[in-house]
């Protein structure tokens, strides 16, 4: 399987997961695949497993310099490594929403942009989340 192929199942793997999050946070399928962090384990077996191939082939990585973060990302195993990094944590940060979102009870049609933010932008779905937690929590 190529990196390409790969890219496009853990692309694919994540959508139904949010789509899930977004319309059906109370499921009980849902509640199970966010319980045990399905997804996110999987997306952490590739992620793992590429990172890997990316040491090997690479010789390691070199985080001390926007240049040398520059340099990994031009090896197409790390690129896949790192977007894979991006699915996984923007997912574990919108279960953590959802999960906090069980006591402030935001409703559902203002969870649904911060999930969705957070899906596409990541930090920024969470600095909204945020902002409205922070509101709702003032009014309590």
């Amino acid at each position: 399987m190529t990196p390409t192929d790969v890219f496009s199942l853990t692309n694919l793997l994540v959508l139904p997961m949010w789509l899930l999050m977004i319309v059906l946070p109370k499921w009980k399928a849902t509640r199970f695949l966010m319980t045990y962090k399905v997804v996110p384990l999987i997306l952490s077996l590739v992620y793992a497993l590429y990172i890997v191939i990316a040491m090997r082939i690479s010789g390691g990585m070199d985080f001390g310099s926007l240049s040398s973060v520059m340099a990994l990302f031009t090896e197409e195993n790390a690129v896949l490594a790192g977007w894979v990094h991006y699915l996984a944590f923007d997912l574990l940060v919108g279960m953590w929403m959802i999960k906090q979102n069980e006591d402030l009870g935001i409703h559902q049609l203002l969870m649904a942009p911060c999930l969705l933010a957070t899906f596409m932008l990541g930090p920024v779905g969470f600095l909204l989340f945020m902002l409205i937690r922070s509101l709702k929590t003032k009014k309590a």
